[in-house]
C-alpha cells in the first residue's frame, strides 16, 4: 500500500477502505508518513468530503492509535456529555454531579480552553490542590466508588488526533465535518463510555455559526456514535449572548456552586435539565425525558449534587471549604463597572465579543502553553430582552490591572441598547 495512491484516490473522489485508512492513520503516527503528504490527505479531505463508512473508520483509527479504556467491569450504563465550546459554558460542571447523584456513572474527559472559548480543566483548576491529571487506574477506580470524575485526556489517548489536529491547525483544514467529527468521537469512544450526549452550539460565540451548519456535525457525530453501537443524542442550543452570568475561571466555579445551591441563572439551569434529562433515560433512571427532568431538578433542591460535586473536589485532591467560602479561589484585585447609556431593552450581547475580552485579561489563552489568571472574567447584570436603565450596570470588569479602558471601549461596541429586542430561543433543536 503507497500513500501516493490513497491521496490520488482520495483527491478523485474515491471511497477509501478501512484498510487505507488505518494505513494512514497508523503510519502518520509512527513517523513514516511525511506532513506534507498529510497535509495533501486532510486537503483532499475538505474538498471531497468523506462517506460515513468513511468517517466510522477514519475515527476507529483515531481511537485505536493509542488506549482504549475498558470500562466494562463498572456496573451501569456509562454515559458522557460533550460541547463544542462557547462562552460561559460551565455546563459539564453542575450537570455531571447532578446525574450522578441519581446513580449513573459519569467519566468525563474534558478539554482546555483555547482562543476565546473555556476549557472544563481551566475552571476546576480554580480549586486550590485540584487534579485533572489522574492516571487510568485512579479514573477508574473514581468511577466505581464516587460515580463522577472529570479528568484530562492522557497522551495515550488518540495520540493520532492530537498529532494531526496541530496539522489542521496550520494548513487550513480546521472547519472540516468529517475531520471535527472523527477528532471529536475518536477521544469520546476511546473513553469507554456507553452513551453520549451532545451540545452543539450555534451562533456568534461558537464555532458552527449557522444552524445548519450545526445541524451538519450533529448528524454526522450521531451517526459515527451509532455506527460504534453506541447511544448518541444531539441538541443544538445557542452561542449568540454568553451562558449563565459569569465568565471566567473562578468566577464560573462560583456560578457552579451556586446552581448546585439552587441558585443557578436560568439558561444554566435549564440547558443542564435539557441535556441531563437525555443523560438519565440513555442511563436507564427513567422512562421519559419528563421525569428525569424532575429527577434532576430534584438534586439541586435536596443537595445531593451538590454533595457529588464536593466528593469529586475531595477526591481529586481539592480544597472542598471553597464550597462556602469563594475568597478561597483566586479573586481580581480591580472591578469596573460598565453603564448603560441610555433607557431600552438590551438587544445585543455579542458571545466572541466577551470571550476575546475575557482572552485578554489572562482567562483564556492566545497559545497552548498561555499561563492563565483565574481570578479575571466579567459578571453581567442583564442579557438580552432585559430591560435597562440610563447609569445603570450593565456588566461587572473583573481585573488584576487597573487601566481597562480599552477593554471597555471594545466591550461597548459589542452591547446594542435599542428599543425592543428579539430574545434567541436557548433550545434550537434536538436530534
Amino acid at each position: 500500500m503507497q500513500m501516493i495512491d490513497i491521496l490520488m484516490r482520495k483527491r478523485n473522489g474515491a471511497e477509501l477502505t478501512d484498510a487505507e485508512l488505518k494505513f494512514v492513520i497508523d503510519e502518520y503516527t509512527a513517523n513514516k508518513i511525511p506532513d506534507y503528504q498529510m497535509s495533501a490527505f486532510l486537503m483532499a479531505i475538505y474538498f471531497q468530503d468523506m462517506t460515513v463508512a468513511e468517517r466510522a473508520n477514519l475515527t476507529n483509527a483515531f481511537m485505536h492509535s493509542g488506549d482504549v479504556l475498558d470500562l466494562t467491569d463498572i456496573p451501569g450504563i456509562k454515559v458522557d456529555k460533550h460541547s463544542t465550546g462557547g462562552v460561559g459554558d460551565k455546563t459539564s460542571l453542575p450537570l455531571a454531579p447532578m446525574v450522578a447523584a441519581l446513580g449513573i456513572p459519569v467519566p468525563m474527559i474534558s478539554g482546555r480552553g483555547l482562543g476565546h472559548t473555556g476549557g472544563t480543566l481551566d475552571k476546576l483548576e480554580a480549586i486550590p490542590g485540584f487534579r485533572v491529571d489522574l492516571s487510568e487506574t485512579e479514573f477508574k477506580q473514581q468511577i466505581k466508588t464516587l460515580g463522577l470524575a472529570i479528568i484530562g485526556a492522557t497522551g495515550q489517548i488518540a495520540p493520532a488526533d492530537k498529532k494531526i489536529y496541530a496539522l489542521r491547525d496550520v494548513t487550513a483544514t480546521v472547519d472540516s465535518i468529517p475531520l471535527i467529527a472523527s477528532s471529536i468521537m475518536s477521544k469520546k469512544l476511546a473513553t469507554g463510555n456507553d452513551a453520549l450526549v451532545l451540545d452543539i452550539k450555534t451562533g456568534a460565540g461558537a464555532f458552527m455559526k449557522t444552524l445548519d451548519q450545526a445541524r451538519e456535525l450533529a448528524q454526522a457525530l450521531i451517526e459515527i456514535g451509532h455506527t460504534a453501537g453506541k447511544q448518541v443524542e444531539a441538541v443544538i442550543s445557542d452561542m449568540n449572548q454568553p451562558l449563565g452570568l459569569q465568565i471566567g475561571n473562578t468566577l464560573e466555579i462560583i456560578e457552579t456552586i451556586e446552581m448546585l445551591k439552587g441558585r443557578g441563572p436560568a439558561d444554566l439551569v435549564e440547558l443542564c435539565l435539557t441535556l441531563g434529562a437525555k443523560m438519565v433515560v440513555m442511563g436507564g433512571k427513567a422512562n421519559d425525558e419528563t421525569d428525569a427532568r424532575a429527577m434532576l431538578a430534584k438534586t439541586l433542591v435536596d443537595g445531593t449534587a451538590l454533595a457529588k460535586f464536593k466528593a469529586m473536589i475531595v477526591a481529586q485532591g481539592g480544597e472542598p471549604a471553597v464550597i462556602d467560602d469563594y475568597q478561597l479561589m483566586p479573586t481580581a484585585k480591580y472591578q469596573t463597572d460598565i453603564l448603560a447609556n441610555r433607557d431600552g431593552v438590551v438587544a445585543t450581547m455579542q458571545a466572541d465579543a466577551f470571550g476575546v475580552v475575557s482572552m485578554r485579561l489572562g482567562g483564556g489563552r492566545q497559545q497552548k502553553d498561555d499561563q492563565l489568571d483565574y481570578a479575571v472574567g466579567i459578571t453581567l447584570h442583564k442579557k438580552i430582552g432585559d430591560a435597562v436603565a440610563n447609569g445603570e450596570s450593565l456588566l461587572t470588569i473583573h481585573s488584576n490591572q487597573a487601566d481597562v479602558t480599552d477593554i471597555v471601549a471594545y466591550l461597548t461596541a459589542h452591547i446594542e441598547i435599542a428599543d425592543t429586542a428579539s430574545v434567541p430561543s436557548l433550545i434550537h433543536e434536538t436530534l
